[in-house]
């Protein structure tokens, strides 16, 4: 019997001849099987690339798609089409291979990035041992037509088929530094939208056939939407820092509770347009550094210093973010730099959201805050006790669910109590207390005691504290505590 053949995965790189390797090269011309893809119009890029390093008396193997855009009378549809086409080819490719020939099946770019190939390596893998030759990408060749860095430093690379719905699309071109949109053709009109609806059009290039002699690059908002060929794409360079301008501004913007998850696409995409950082330094520490941007780490207390100095940045020209756990609204910066902006007025200050502590703490538990609920801060640094004790019993009078801020520090650790005592004076004790400590964090512990039993030795300034209602429900299992509120209100 005689000895199998090898298939070999051939990347030909973007389009240029002179682009493909010498190892793949070589490959291509020992090979005693060539075999390439092709609509049904029987013009195959991959051979014409190739051509050069074919010899003669090589058996070509042509495989012709049944479809590619045009509709199909197969039972299957266009999936069933494509389904019987792959198991077609991979049984013409499998007669060579058992008959002892070594099989060069070329792709476009590299045979294993978005490349028809990969159809037939999972098919053939189990039965023949199978090498892949790496080609360049179109992404490369797209950078290279461009002359312009696609990503640098600590830039994300994102690539997308355009094919993605449009919603998607527009999400994940937000929460990118970089992009490059693959496939696009008909699905070009939708890309430019979610370009333009994300507001980075102006910042993309549109390339078609990289690297070849009929290759173009246009801005992306420029192509001709009815004439984009599928062999094109879109391509967003990274977001360096801004350079300095005459009129600066200062965002002010919300990290959430702890996990990188938790960062939205509008706090990233400000985080890298911005050329100065302050911040508490533990959380400048969980942004990543990037070229060009200065950090300016200071102690926690410190606010009105780094109020003032994100305001002496901006007037410079500086495009400043002011850092903040949680959500900056929310017992955070955005107050103390929007008080200091009050002497800066030719300083924009502009807020970004994020997700509070609040909801994180619920979220472990379930849903406790399903119903009214008050925003407390037990920190009497910048009010009276007396306002504090007052802003409780309100609250537990209106019979409303908690969420206590900043309950206790190092210098404070009477508050706990004091709540404790004035809320049992309105609330059963047993009503539900959910300790919230460093919550999707490295030390995040999470844990339920009844009010009555609620001990201040267990609570610091890590720790967000949510006090249930009389509608607040307490399930404890073998799979942990679960806290809710009731939707409906008796009566």
């Amino acid at each position: 019997m005689s000895q199998v053949g090898t298939l070999w995965g051939v990347g030909l790189g973007p389009g240029d001849p002179e682009l493909v390797t010498v190892k793949a090269a070589r490959v291509i011309g020992e090979a005693d099987v060539v075999a390439y893809h092709s609509a049904r119009h029987g013009r195959s890029i991959a051979r014409r690339i190739a051509e050069p390093y074919l010899r003669d008396g090589q058996i070509e193997e042509h495989l012709v798609y049944p479809v590619t855009i045009e509709t199909t009378d197969h039972p299957g549809g266009y999936a069933g089409a494509m389904e019987d086409f792959y198991r077609e080819s991979a049984d013409r490719i499998a007669v060579h291979l058992e008959a002892g020939r070594n099989v060069a099946l070329l792709a476009e770019g590299d045979p294993l990035f978005y490349s028809s190939y990969m159809h037939m390596h999972t098919r053939l893998t189990s039965r023949f041992q199978a090498v892949i030759v790496p080609g360049v990408t179109s992404v490369s060749a797209a950078s290279a037509a461009t002359g312009t860095p696609l990503v640098q430093g600590d830039e994300v690379l994102t690539i997308l088929p355009g094919t993605l719905p449009p919603d998607e699309l527009r999400r994940r071109l937000r929460d990118t530094d970089a992009a490059v949109v693959l496939k696009l053709g008909r699905s070009y009109p939708a890309v430019r939208e979610a370009l333009s609806a994300t507001g980075r059009i102006d910042d993309a290039f549109y390339v078609e056939r990289a690297s070849t002699t009929e290759q173009r690059v246009l801005p992306a908002a420029d192509a001709d939407a009815d004439a984009v060929p599928y062999f094109a794409l879109a391509m967003l360079p990274g977001m360096t820092p801004r350079p300095a301008q005459s009129q600066g501004s200062v965002a002010v913007i919300g990290l959430g509770p702890g996990d990188a998850d938790w960062i939205t696409p509008q706090s990233r995409r400000e985080l890298a347009a911005a050329t100065d950082l302050i911040g508490y330094g533990p959380y400048l520490d969980r942004i990543g550094a990037r070229d060009g941007q200065t950090r300016h780490p200071s102690d926690n207390t410190d606010e009105p210093a780094r109020a003032r100095l994100a305001c002496e940045l901006a007037e410079q020209g500086r495009a400043v973010a002011v850092i903040s756990s949680g959500d900056p609204g929310v017992f955070a910066m955005a107050t103390a730099v929007l008080e200091e902006a009050e002497d800066w007025p030719g300083v924009d200050v502009r807020v970004i959201p994020a997700m509070t502590a609040a909801q994180a703490v619920a979220s472990r538990v379930g849903a406790p805050l399903g119903h009214d609920y008050a925003v407390i801060s037990l920190s009497d640094r910048l009010k009276p006790w007396d306002v504090i004790a007052a802003r409780l019993t309100a609250a537990a009078t209106a019979d409303m669910v908690l969420a206590i801020y900043n309950p206790a520090s190092k210098t404070r650790t009477w508050q706990v109590g004091a709540m404790r005592d004035l809320l049992l004076e309105h609330r059963d004790p047993a009503t539900p207390v959910v300790i919230g400590r460093d919550v999707s964090g490295p030390k995040e512990h999470v844990k339920v005691v009844a009010l009555g039993d609620l001990d201040p030795a267990d609570v610091d300034m890590r720790c967000l504290l949510i006090i249930g209602s009389s509608q607040t429900r307490w399930q404890s299992n073998g799979s942990g505590d679960r806290v809710y509120t009731l939707r409906r209100y008796p009566g």
